[in-house]
């Protein structure tokens, strides 16, 4: 991997790269010519190595600049393994607008994206960043919080159809358990997916169920012996029954699956959070917790030179507001090209803080006040954050909140005007 940028006039050649799963179309341009070749690579290990090679020997292992719509992925993973080889990522937003510049006419002969990302490799190399990076202990937890939010999700999913599947012909237990995501409620449905199985237990058998699972409430395990008991069938139809109670022991066993994989990844994070030195600024801030902290601490990465303030940082996340203008019109929106995961970190994360910091929660009644909607607020709330957290991340002081308290009552802040400051 590079260890140095190169300077522009040291690249022997520069390419343009559309990517795509199955192939990927190339326009490169030697440092010496105006000429541009064309051509198709496929994505597979030996074709890619294959032209790497090539060019090496072409050019004699000098530097290649390589743009493209991409920071990740499996063709960035290919390419990084390649000394040599400079990536630089192009905005998706940067290439849009760039292509409806030069191809308005949406014909034929209009330009590829592969051959925009060289004209902005070409013309514009001074506004575009190298590809640096990080750690491989750092994109592998960036890597793991982000697949662990996809499992989130597929829980979820699963949770809301079994959640419809029992309505359809068993919905007592969605009352007798108040939480879902359990093996107490997973392990019940396994062993007894019927009302009909259920209530044929003995009494002993449930009760002895219910301690397994460290319920030891006489109360409550008594309350739902009797639920069960005097529980009526919603159908006798085996011809709902039977399937339904096939759907819901696949789905139970696909939760349990999930809830498996969750708790390794949960152990694998924490691991590795733990481990860097950072990530004491990001475990003690306001309902961070053992999920957010990780999240946090991913954001902001470990290379301070990334952000040069805390408004690229908010810009690159979509947090910051994007005004357009038509004639005396004009409105405000965020940004819809960004990195959805990271603006997801930074607004759910702020959503915690509302009952966790005093003047978060503050802000965010101001603003509700205001006329803004909950989203609305968060985004703004989470927009103050990134700037305090900035400040943190690179003096390499934690946040505290006393003493941000203290900060906006010597400014004579607004905020704490309306709000009187807790004893």
């Amino acid at each position: 991997m590079q260890q140095h940028m190169p300077h522009a006039d040291d690249f022997a050649a520069f390419v343009g790269l559309d990517w795509a799963n199955a192939k990927h179309d190339i326009c490169l341009q030697t440092a010496d010519a105006d000429s541009r070749e064309f051509h198709i690579l496929q994505h597979k290990p030996e074709a890619i190595d294959e032209w790497v090679r090539t060019l090496r020997q072409r050019f004699q292992g000098k530097p290649i600049a390589i743009a493209l719509e991409l920071d990740k992925g499996p063709i960035v993973a290919a390419l990084q393994k390649y000394d040599g080889l400079v990536l630089f990522p192009i905005n998706p937003l940067t290439l849009a607008r760039y292509r409806e510049a030069f191809a308005t006419s949406r014909a034929k002969d209009d330009p590829s994206d592969a051959q925009l990302q060289l004209e902005l490799l070409l013309k514009h190399r001074d506004k575009l960043k190298r590809l640096q990076p990080q750690s491989a202990e750092m994109r592998a937890l960036a890597q793991l919080v982000e697949d662990r939010r996809t499992l989130v999700n597929d829980k979820v999913r699963l949770l809301n159809r079994l959640t419809s599947a029992l309505k359809n012909y068993y919905p007592q237990p969605l009352e007798w358990f108040r939480d879902k995501d359990t093996a107490l409620f997973c392990d019940f449905l396994e062993r007894w997916p019927t009302l009909k199985a259920a209530q044929l237990a003995r009494r002993s058998t449930l009760e002895r169920f219910f301690l397994e699972h460290h319920v030891r409430y006489t109360e409550v395990i008594d309350q739902r012996l009797q639920a069960i008991k005097s529980a009526m069938s919603l159908t006798s139809d085996e011809g709902i029954i039977l399937p339904k109670r096939l759907l819901v022991q696949a789905l139970i066993s696909q939760l349990r699956s999930v809830r498996q994989a969750l708790e390794r990844f949960d152990e694998a994070i924490a691991e590795r959070a733990h481990s860097h030195p950072d990530f004491a600024l990001f475990d003690t801030l306001p309902g961070a917790g053992v999920v957010f902290a990780p999240r946090l601490l991913v954001a902001f990465g470990e290379q301070r030179e990334r952000f040069r303030n805390a408004a690229e940082l908010q810009q690159y996340a979509g947090i910051a507001p994007v005004t357009e203008r038509s004639g005396k019109k004009h409105w405000v929106h965020w940004r819809w090209q960004c990195p959805t995961f990271l603006r997801q970190t930074f607004v759910e994360w702020a959503a915690q803080t509302v009952n966790k910091s005093f003047w978060a929660g503050a802000f965010y009644s101001q603003q509700r006040a205001k006329g803004c909607s909950h989203q609305a607020a968060l985004r703004a709330l989470a927009f103050k954050w990134i700037r305090i957290l900035y400040r943190c991340w690179v003096t390499r002081t934690p946040y505290n909140e006393a003493a941000y308290l203290r900060a906006l009552e010597r400014r004579g802040s607004p905020l704490l005007q309306q709000f009187a400051t807790p004893k």
